[in-house]
């Protein structure tokens, strides 16, 4: 049978998973955790004009903070929005 290749993510949860590292959640926290992530899901799609040092400082910021810049605008994004 052909081995599966894994990913670095995979093997870490794997390996995770082998070490009884993840428990079990109740099923009211497993519902929670759910709808937490379908909050956060990305669906929609938008294209805007910034001013091109807001967008040059934005990028910095997001580099120092290890994230991508789009990431970024949509997290102030959603802060702003709720």
């Amino acid at each position: 049978m052909r081995q599966a290749k894994l990913t670095n993510a995979e093997r870490a949860i794997e390996r995770a998973l082998l070490q009884s590292e993840y428990v079990d959640v109740s099923k009211s926290d497993f519902e929670a955790i759910a709808q937490a992530i379908a909050r956060r899901r990305k669906d929609a799609v938008i294209s805007i004009r910034v001013n091109a040092q807001d967008l040059r400082q934005i990028k910095g910021k997001a580099k120092r903070l290890g994230v991508r810049y789009q990431t970024l605008i949509s997290e102030v994004l959603h802060r702003v929005a709720a």
